[in-house]
């Protein structure tokens, strides 16, 4: 993968770490709850879940490349047009509602894994968005699997800094998301629209 390449996609998936999801709020919860070195399994649960969707996807892809090469630029369209309608999707959404009010339950560390785990592999949007996502990043005259270590580290780190900053920051980030999140909701969404109509017009 070529630099510039990598640096659109290391902005993209911090763009895509920072928006709101099921993995974000697990970390955010779970850090409220049980406090940030407890919730450190839930992110890793979430993160090595997000490498296997990842993994699933590119393995997927670059089969399916391999039989015709139109179906990439096939596969980059359809991504870019489905990036447009969930940015479009985000930017409508209600701000997020983050209510700790239960007793913290077991927090045994391989609990916390696997809720983190299955929050990721278990969510469909997950599998649909790196579906649409990665073609961008493809390039069929390269060996796969190094492009999937890139691919599946950068976002691996860039996934964990941001739920342990979630998971550290709990109880001011909770209020600040009440105060600001359809605003929030609308740069995170613009990024996505922004993502979606002009990677596959560069590629």
């Amino acid at each position: 993968m070529q630099l510039d390449t990598w640096l659109i996609y290391l902005a993209a998936s911090i763009g895509l770490s920072l928006s709101p999801g099921p993995n974000g709020l697990l970390a955010l919860t779970h850090g409220a709850l049980h406090g940030s070195r407890r919730a450190l399994f839930t992110i890793a649960g979430g993160v090595m879940g997000f490498v296997t969707v990842i993994g699933l996807c590119v393995f997927g892809i670059g089969a399916l490349v391999k039989s015709s090469i139109v179906w990439l630029t096939v596969l980059r369209w359809i991504g870019g047009a489905y990036l447009v309608w969930l940015g479009v999707q985000v930017w409508r959404s209600p701000p997020i509602a983050v209510a700790i009010s239960a007793a913290p339950t077991d927090a045994k560390p391989r609990t916390l894994f696997r809720q983190g785990a299955l929050s990721a592999v278990t969510n469909p949007k997950g599998l649909l968005f790196f579906s649409a996502f990665l073609p961008q990043f493809i390039d069929p005259e390269r060996r796969l699997l190094v492009q999937f270590a890139v691919l599946a580290g950068t976002f691996m780190v860039t996934e964990f800094m941001t739920e342990y900053a979630l998971a550290c920051a709990a109880h001011r980030v909770r209020p600040w998301l009440a105060r600001v999140g359809r605003r929030f909701n609308r740069a995170c969404g613009a990024i996505f629209v922004v993502i979606g109509a002009a990677l596959p017009l560069r590629s």
